[in-house]
């Protein structure tokens, strides 16, 4: 169940960067399906990770990390 919840909330996030928004996970593995997600969508977006979570941040132009 904790699965599909984390599948749910990842597919919003990512769904939240598309339109421009920035957003933001605590769990490690949450944080780890977005980034897989970002790879696998080709998006444009800055990963600034702290010890408390990881914030995505859309990014105009070329794709970073």
């Amino acid at each position: 169940m904790l699965i599909m919840n984390q599948r749910r909330i990842r597919d919003e996030k990512i769904n939240q960067l598309k339109v421009g928004q920035t957003a933001y996970a605590e769990s490690d593995e949450l944080i780890r399906l977005i980034k897989r997600d970002i790879e696998k969508n080709d998006l444009h977006v800055h990963c600034d990770q702290t010890a408390a979570g990881c914030w995505f941040i859309p990014l105009q132009g070329k794709k970073s990390s």
